[in-house]
């Protein structure tokens, strides 16, 4: 019975001090800034708007080779 309560006494402790400590620690971190973009979007736009091109140019193709096919 002595030594439950003296192990439950130490974790006990243990706990309130972590309860305690670790809120403290967290409030005295200071988070870095953030990095500045890289890009202002516009390459992200002009990479989109290439992807539709090359998509636009393959369905035209296969449209027209489809109509190609057909039409013999």
């Amino acid at each position: 019975m002595a030594v439950s309560r003296v192990s439950f006494v130490t974790v006990f402790s243990v706990l309130v001090f972590a309860m305690i400590a670790l809120p403290a620690a967290v409030q005295a971190q200071s988070s870095a800034p953030a990095p500045a973009p890289t890009s202002d979007g516009t390459s992200i736009d002009q990479g989109i708007a290439y992807v539709l091109m090359l998509v636009a140019l393959v369905l035209t193709y296969l449209i027209h080779a489809a109509d190609f096919c057909f039409s013999l």
